[in-house]
């Protein structure tokens, strides 16, 4: 098997996705907070708020911290002038191979959390799927996108 590619994402794209984590628990926070109420309303069981504390925990635990981490640790790529391979996944890791001649088209985005910590997402389209290349440093993700488009005109002149 090949080496595992040499690129990893940014850093900062831990970051962003524990602050994803967070928005997340915060929302199932409030879901739970609405439970106990009913639960004082309706005279439910104890281990009901029990067991939806527990959940809310677990979920903040593997969603801010564990998840996080392990997609970070995961996520690397590589841009070769004939290929472009993406390597992530959290419990099953995924490689891709995707040759130069099936690029399309090569698009970057930001929202504003990945803007506020100066980040952009890469999108590769071909004419079955997109793929995407997230939390690169903007001005990273800029010269990517250029590099790509212009090995992928090359190719396809080649071809």
């Amino acid at each position: 098997m090949r080496q595992q590619p040499s690129n990893q994402i940014s850093r900062k794209g831990l970051t962003v996705w524990r602050l994803y984590g967070t928005i997340q628990s915060v929302i199932i926070l409030a879901v739970a907070v609405g439970l106990g109420f009913l639960s004082y309303f309706f005279d439910w069981p104890i281990w009901i708020m029990i067991v939806v504390t527990v959940v809310v925990l677990l979920h903040a635990f593997l969603s801010i911290y564990l998840f996080p981490k392990i997609r970070w640790q995961r996520w690397r790529y590589e841009v070769r002038e004939a290929e472009i391979e993406l390597q992530h996944g959290l419990f099953i890791v995924n490689r891709t191979l995707i040759p130069m001649v099936r690029v399309q088209h090569v698009d970057t985005a930001e929202g504003p959390i990945l803007r506020k910590y100066g980040l952009a997402s890469i999108t590769i389209s071909t004419a079955a799927t997109n793929h995407s290349i997230p939390a690169l440093v903007t001005e990273e993700a800029d010269e990517l996108r250029n590099r790509i488009s212009t090995f992928a005109r090359v190719a396809k002149d080649d071809v």
